[in-house]
């Protein structure tokens, strides 16, 4: 499964919120020629917890008594998503989300954690019923295994120092200002296809890029929205900076999203977990699990 956007401890995907899209309008003065804006500038806003489902969508309820058990398989060192506990055992977000799953389900479940790049095979060879180990829905991974609907999804996000945080992000506000995004990623060409009037920075590192925002190198940088928020909230930011704007998350450049792979074929697993994933979020678990996990959210 490919890596995009180097961020080594989340395999990132994305989806664009509802919306979203209007940011790549520019906006046009009455006389019809674009015009510069200055955005208001606020505090950071405060944790959000996204939802993915539509409680007017509710999944019907799968005959649930042909699944007898089911053997989720995670990766090992993925922290916060998974990774070795304390204990020995797996622990993590996607290992309390499959163990919420399976106290809906009414089912025994176990969890395996394998390396990242053996997952697909083990279900493939029936060493496993179910993958929950952040992986990204592509069309690629489609041809080998089936997605239950995506449970997150990574966004895009703006960071700014935190005097000069802004409420809203658009293409006219950063006209002229200095804006740092990773080379090569996804990033940079959704800043160069959609913010063409910002004066785009491309670093070959996260750090590099961080710490020119720290040092006001840069007035903005964009990046993967889990990874800033993990190192917004942490040491190495020296508490400088916060998110600027909302989330993101347009597929056609951040992909679909993540979901719980299961064997081609296997519908019954398959809308069991969906199922389960309503009812998680519908009781407000998935939410519980979120602000556990997630301090500084990405949304």
């Amino acid at each position: 499964m490919p890596l995009v956007n180097a961020f080594p401890c989340f395999r990132p995907t994305r989806a664009f919120l509802a919306g979203a899209l209007a940011i790549a309008a520019l906006a046009v003065a009455p006389g019809g020629e674009a015009r510069a804006q200055t955005a208001p500038k606020v505090e950071a806003a405060p944790q959000a917890v996204p939802g993915f489902w539509d409680p007017r969508r509710r999944p019907d309820r799968p005959d649930l008594s042909r699944i007898s058990v089911i053997r989720f398989l995670t990766e090992t060192d993925y922290p916060p998503f998974n990774f070795t506990g304390p204990d020995g055992n797996p622990a993590g977000f996607n290992v309390d989300l499959a163990r919420a799953l399976c106290d809906e389900i009414k089912v025994t479940c176990t969890i395996q954690m394998r390396r990242f790049e053996t997952l697909v095979d083990a279900i493939a060879s029936n060493r496993g019923d179910a993958i929950i180990a952040s992986l990204a829905v592509t069309p690629q991974l489609r041809t080998r295994v089936d997605f239950t609907d995506p449970y997150y999804r990574a966004p895009a996000r703006f960071a700014s120092r935190r005097e000069a945080v802004m409420s809203e992000v658009r293409p006219e506000y950063l006209e002229g200002k200095k804006v740092g995004v990773l080379a090569g990623t996804s990033h940079e060409a959704y800043l160069k296809a959609m913010f063409t009037d910002a004066e785009i920075r491309s670093f070959a590192s996260d750090d590099a890029m961080r710490l020119a925002l720290r040092r006001g190198e840069v007035d903005l940088i964009f990046g993967d929205a889990i990874a800033l928020a993990f190192w917004i909230n942490g040491t190495d930011s020296g508490e400088c900076c916060a998110f600027s704007g909302g989330p993101f998350v347009e597929s056609r450049f951040f992909g679909e999203g993540v979901g719980i792979a299961v064997r081609k074929g296997n519908d019954l697993l398959r809308q069991s977990l969906n199922w389960a994933l309503f009812r998680v979020w519908e009781k407000g678990r998935y939410t519980d699990l979120w602000l556990r996990y997630f301090s500084i959210s990405p949304f």
